[in-house]
């Protein structure tokens, strides 16, 4: 296969994964950590409404969800992209941290959250990805190389 088409199919992977990780936490936070009283978290409006009213523990799943989605993206990407795998890893990061960006926009969160997820959440994770699916990439080629 080409490598540039490997190297797109590659990222849209690692979107798409990525996404579904993110999403998956995001929606089953609520049930981990229940939302204070009268706060409606399935949608945007209720969220805005009742944001004020969210402690520091309301904050540990999004967390979470942000830096596993991007984690995972990036491993994701990393095992699949032809070259360049960390750059690739990095890409996804990137994607991840601009959609952020964005989210901060239409709800806004604590300034200390923001700081966290911005610093910790996304190019970190990315980083991390791309190192351990390179680690296992090694592995994997070793062991073919081995007869297995």
């Amino acid at each position: 296969m080409n490598s540039i088409l490997r190297n797109i199919l590659a990222i849209v992977a690692g979107l798409l994964i990525g996404n579904i990780v993110n999403m998956t936490i995001i929606m089953f936070s609520s049930y981990l950590v229940l939302p204070p009283p009268g706060v409606d978290t399935s949608t945007m409006e209720g969220l805005k409404e009742g944001m004020h009213l969210f402690e520091p523990k309301h904050y540990l799943m999004p967390f979470l969800a942000h830096a596993l989605g991007t984690f995972t993206g990036a491993y994701v990407v990393a095992l699949l992209a032809a070259n360049n795998k960390m750059i690739f890893a990095l890409v996804i990061g990137c994607f991840f941290f601009i959609g952020s960006i964005l989210t901060i926009f239409i709800l806004p969160s604590p300034t200390w959250f923001t700081i966290l997820d911005l610093v910790v959440a996304y190019f970190p994770m990315a980083w991390l990805g791309g190192i351990l699916a390179g680690a296992a990439f090694k592995k994997n080629q070793s062991l073919f190389r081995m007869g297995f």
